[in-house]
């Protein structure tokens, strides 16, 4: 006998006027993917990382792909209980409490955004390489807005036309990604470079300097869980969608960064410069047509990437709207296409106009994504941190805590304590030194950032003392609503009704 909750409205049409049960695991799948884009790495970003960890580059992905397994394992923990679009915050405040929700929740508005903003940098570079082989010459804020404007409408219109566009997008990107990686390999001989294995040159500081951009390079994983009210039977979908995300990308990053760092070994050109460095090892192997086609699918790559940024981070603000956090406009979803339209707007300019703005003052595309993914990092890492504590206390309100839960919470605290040591460093210290500028400034950067939002989340305490009691209300129904219908997860907190389980014989 197998069980499946779905939650609506006693006619199966929405949560809180989003589509429901209109996502296959696919579907959800590729939400993960689209945000963690794991061919944007391989495809253009490997080179800032190899330029921290040198030959470690492979160990550092290793790392990030455990420390974010045991992460995913603590996520789950909710999100096997219970699914909204609210994403970590909401699982969060079931965990902590209200005032630690809404630290979570600022940082993932910011990491979703900026992880948005970087791979639009990316994708309008991309976009001029390849234009720039056909001789035409776009401006650098015409490519921005280009891809903003498209993935806007994407978003704006169907999330299943958003999630069935980033399964293909990703999907070929990847598969285009790997083949090029065999061939790159088959060129060399298949050749074992012994200077990775053994680690030569590499520094326990240089490793933990590059998690911060390895968190980068699979950050986003956990963006399928904002679509808990869109997902067909979320329970399953999500969680399976989170673990093998990371499984499946950290595998990726472990083979593409061993062969091109082999692929790149006496060719006299170096890869932590180059800004295309697929491309040029197609060529070294004789299939420079193939690098043509990864170069298409990583342009597609990096758009599905901001389609994908923008859409959880619509939802997060969406909830948080109808929370009494935000202006009651972000939280109404349209009334045909069931998505959460004004956040998505609001999600897209802001998403386009950061960018803009730092090609105004002559920054380069690819140093942008470089800026604004280091910065994006940190959301993602205290959103890892929270999520990872506020485990074994939920289990705990639900009296389902054991021993090996607090394990888990403790592992994955500590793998992400690594990159944030990397990323702020230690004084004097020759194992995690403090970075060079200006990545030195960016930890303090989302420090006052933090201070600001938190801040006016406590001037609106002051105005309105109800908002923490709405906010908690709030989730407490919709885990009422899936606890209330199956005893193994847990006691619910209230009594919810309209919630429906459909039943088949397996």
């Amino acid at each position: 006998m197998t069980s499946e909750v779905r939650l609506s409205n006693g006619h199966g049409a929405s949560i809180h006027g989003l589509k429901l049960d209109c996502l296959s695991f696919g579907e959800v799948l590729a939400q993960s993917f689209a945000v963690l884009a794991p061919t944007t790495i391989p495809a253009s970003n490997i080179g800032l990382i190899v330029a921290l960890s040198g030959n470690g580059t492979w160990l550092s992905f290793l790392i990030g792909m455990v420390g974010l397994v045991f992460v995913s394992i603590n996520i789950n923990q909710f999100a096997s209980r219970s699914a909204s679009p609210g994403s970590l915050y909401t699982y969060i405040v079931s965990g902590l409490g209200a005032s630690a929700g809404v630290v979570c929740g600022w940082s993932l508005v910011l990491a979703y955004l900026f992880t948005g903003m970087s791979v639009l940098c990316g994708f309008a570079n991309f976009s001029d390489i390849l234009f720039g082989h056909l001789g035409i010459n776009f401006s650098d804020i015409t490519l921005l807005a280009l891809g903003a404007g498209i993935a806007w409408y994407a978003a704006y219109k169907d999330i299943q036309l958003s999630a069935i566009a980033m399964l293909w997008l990703e999907g070929i990107s990847i598969a285009l990604i790997a083949i090029l990686g065999v061939t790159i390999w088959a060129h060399k001989g298949f050749a074992l470079d012994m200077s990775q294995f053994t680690l030569q040159g590499v520094t326990p500081g240089s490793t933990a300097s590059a998690l911060v951009l390895v968190i980068f390079g699979f950050s986003g994983f956990e963006s399928a869980t904002s679509l808990g009210g869109e997902a067909r039977n979320p329970l399953r979908s999500i969680p399976r969608a989170l673990m093998g995300s990371v499984l499946l990308a950290g595998f990726f990053f472990v083979f593409m960064s061993y062969v091109e760092i082999l692929g790149f070994r006496d060719t006299g050109v170096a890869i932590a410069t180059s800004e295309e460095p697929l491309g040029f090892l197609a060529k070294q192997a004789g299939v420079g047509f193939l690098g043509d086609l990864v170069a298409i699918g990583a342009l597609f790559s990096f758009f599905s990437c901001v389609l994908g940024s923008i859409n959880p981070a619509a939802r997060v603000f969406f909830m948080m709207a109808r929370h009494g956090l935000f202006p009651s406009s972000l939280g109404i979803a349209h009334a045909s296409n069931r998505t959460p339209h004004v956040a998505i707007s609001i999600c897209s300019l802001i998403t386009f106009f950061v960018p803009a703005a730092m090609t105004l003052f002559h920054v380069k595309l690819f140093d942008c994504m470089g800026y604004l993914g280091a910065i994006c990092s940190f959301g993602f890492l205290t959103a890892y941190l929270l999520i990872s504590i506020a485990a074994p206390v939920y289990l705990y309100k639900i009296g389902k805590l054991r021993a090996r839960d607090i394990l888990f919470s403790l592992l994955g605290v500590g793998f992400m304590t690594l990159p944030v040591l990397g990323s702020v460093g230690i004084p004097g210290s020759t194992i995690f030194p403090v970075p060079q500028a200006p990545y030195d400034a960016f930890p303090y950067l989302f420090l006052m950032y933090l201070v600001v939002t938190c801040g006016w989340f406590i001037v609106q305490r002051l105005r309105s003392p109800h908002v923490l009691q709405s906010m908690e209300r709030g989730i407490e129904e919709i885990n009422a609503q899936f606890a209330s219908h199956n005893p193994q997860l847990g006691k619910p907190a209230t009594q919810v009704v309209a919630v429906t389980i459909d039943e088949t014989d397996s």
